[in-house]
């Protein structure tokens, strides 16, 4: 396992839709490793998540994991670790929230983002068992920024509002607040 450079906007292979996997290139010892890989970088930069693009790999899987200390999103309820591969998410409600977002591969841009706020997660994870389970409020808006990767897609397109753009240190002094405020509510309302 190793910590693997994280791709920032502008390289190519952000902007690509990543190819499907099989389940016999799942099982190999090569994405294995790969996704201990994938997992360790996450968690050294402190990401929720982590999807293989980000590291220069078009394959479609994920990483998410919101431990209680990290120190990016103290306001995120936990996810235990999940591995996604081959990821399908399927809005359940029309409902949506404005969801304050920031990315690895972004490197010092926040900016809000229209998520559902009720999914359904679709996928196998990293032995191939299947995935179907729903993901609600910040939780629901974690793994849709995730799978977004996997489509070639990263935050800053789906922001309606390019006003909402600032750095970290300017949305934490001027956003920040009023964004867990609303967290809170939506974490209350949810349970994740």
């Amino acid at each position: 396992m190793s910590i693997l450079k994280i791709a920032t906007l502008g390289e190519p292979v952000l902007r690509l839709r990543s190819r499907e996997l099989t389940r016999d290139e799942l099982t190999s010892s090569e994405t294995q490793a790969f996704i201990d890989s994938l997992i360790a970088t996450m968690r050294d930069a402190d990401g929720a998540g982590l999807a293989a693009p980000q590291v220069m790999n078009p394959i479609r899987v994920c990483a998410i994991e919101v431990r209680g200390n990290n120190p990016r999103y103290p306001y995120k309820p936990a996810i235990p670790l999940t591995v996604l591969v081959n990821p399908v998410l399927t809005p359940l409600s029309e409902e949506q929230f404005d969801n304050e977002e920031g990315c690895l591969s972004v490197v010092d841009l926040r900016g809000s983002v229209k998520r559902f706020a009720h999914i359904r997660v679709q996928a196998w994870d990293r032995d191939g068992a299947l995935l179907d389970f729903e993901a609600r409020g910040l939780t629901a808006g974690t793994y849709q920024h995730e799978v977004d990767h996997l489509d070639g897609k990263v935050f800053v397109d789906r922001v309606t509002d390019p006003t909402t753009l600032c750095t970290w240190k300017n949305w934490e002094r001027h956003r920040k607040p009023a964004f867990v405020e609303r967290a809170t509510a939506l974490v209350a309302r949810f349970g994740q």
